[in-house]
């Protein structure tokens, strides 16, 4: 959220930590929709969205990249189990890889794959539908783990679990609804599984 805010105030437009928790991994046309809700049908998406990825960028490369807490044990219960991965962004593949590289992690997960691959990002369902597919899986027999809105709209919607995993904001009344289940942080995410086939 604060490179969407930064952004907004370098391109003219106050953005709110609301606001910018609204802009959190939606596709080009609903993060458009969403900006223009905010500051009227003449704003300018695309910019504002390039100076958050220059913004984002230069503090990554400063800073590097943060690996959500309890990631380690949960990848490492994944893999002793033989549970297949993906990780499913609305960031490029190059992108994506270079983050995971950063970190050490570019070889963790079975697939990548990103809002490029499909024909609409998240909210929608798309990218989750093609995730299970390329694995040959119902959407129901996959659980999705996600910290947006955005994101567990579009599981929900494909019939997936969607898990949510609050960061930066706990969920509304509405997304509250769509959750199989809600934890703390990811390594909880392996007792989440255990009480479901331990």
């Amino acid at each position: 959220t604060r490179f969407w805010q930064e952004a907004g105030l370098a391109m003219g437009y106050p953005m709110t930590k609301e606001h910018a928790l609204g802009m959190r991994s939606l596709n080009r046309d609903a993060g458009l929709a969403k900006m223009q809700s905010y500051f009227g049908k003449s704003v300018d998406y695309d910019g504002t969205r390039n100076k958050r990825i220059e913004l984002m960028e230069a503090f990554i490369q400063k800073e590097g990249v943060e690996v959500k807490p309890g990631l380690d044990v949960l990848l490492s219960y994944l893999k002793e189990q033989g549970i297949k991965t993906a990780i499913t962004t609305s960031s490029p593949i190059e992108r994506t890889i270079s983050y995971l590289s950063m970190v050490g992690l570019e070889n963790s997960f079975d697939k990548l794959i990103t809002g490029y691959m499909v024909k609409k990002g998240k909210p929608e369902p798309d990218i989750y539908l093609y995730a299970a597919q390329q694995f040959g899986f119902e959407p129901s027999e996959c659980m999705v783990l996600e910290d947006s809105p955005a994101g567990i709209t579009a599981a929900y919607h494909a019939g997936c679990m969607p898990v949510m995993i609050p960061d930066q904001d706990e969920p509304t009344k509405e997304i509250e609804k769509m959750l199989f289940a809600k934890v703390k942080s990811l390594d909880l995410v392996v007792e989440l599984l255990c009480s479901m086939d331990c």
